[in-house]
């Protein structure tokens, strides 16, 4: 993102790209059923990233602010569809993703995390932020699928008592 706001027109077309596949991931596992929209959320995503590009703020990571967009984006599209829908807490992973370039980032996510097992970790990254299925996930963790969803949502159990100050 840097480079492309610096001018550099060949790293801004692999940044869409990455957004891309990324958004992609996110919209596909919060629309279920109605994935026929998911291009177009990605598309206006991606739009209002380039045109809000002015206002990133070049000291803080990219991930959480696209993830802001596609959020707002998402809400919207259920607005116009009259859906309600309520977003659970476990939904924050997505704007801790950290970005690759931005070890300040990954470091945030590295001590919010800092509480959970090794194997919770894996799970929360696998699952929340790469985009997995519980199945891959699992086999990653030499898990069963019913067993990596249980691990799961005790990790996410734990990090929502966390971030609400139950647990230091």
């Amino acid at each position: 993102m840097l480079r492309g706001l610096d001018g550099d027109a060949q790293a801004y077309r692999r940044l869409l790209a990455l957004l891309s596949d990324r958004l992609r991931l996110y919209f596909a596992r919060r629309l279920g059923e109605a994935r026929d929209d998911v291009e177009d959320l990605v598309q206006d995503t991606l739009l209002a990233a380039h045109t809000r590009r002015a206002t990133y703020d070049r000291s803080q990571p990219l991930t959480p602010w696209v993830y802001a967009l596609g959020r707002y984006k998402l809400i919207d599209h259920w607005r116009r569809r009259r859906i309600r829908v309520h977003l659970p807490i476990e939904d924050y992973a997505d704007f801790l993703a950290a970005d690759s370039h931005d070890p300040a980032a990954a470091g945030d996510l590295d001590r919010v995390m800092s509480g959970l097992s090794a194997q919770h970790q894996a799970l929360v990254r696998d699952v929340k932020l790469e985009g997995l299925s519980l199945a891959e996930a699992g086999a990653r963790a030499s898990l069963s699928e019913g067993a990596a969803k249980v691990a799961l949502h005790r990790a996410m159990k734990r990090l929502t008592e966390r971030a609400r100050g139950h647990e230091d």
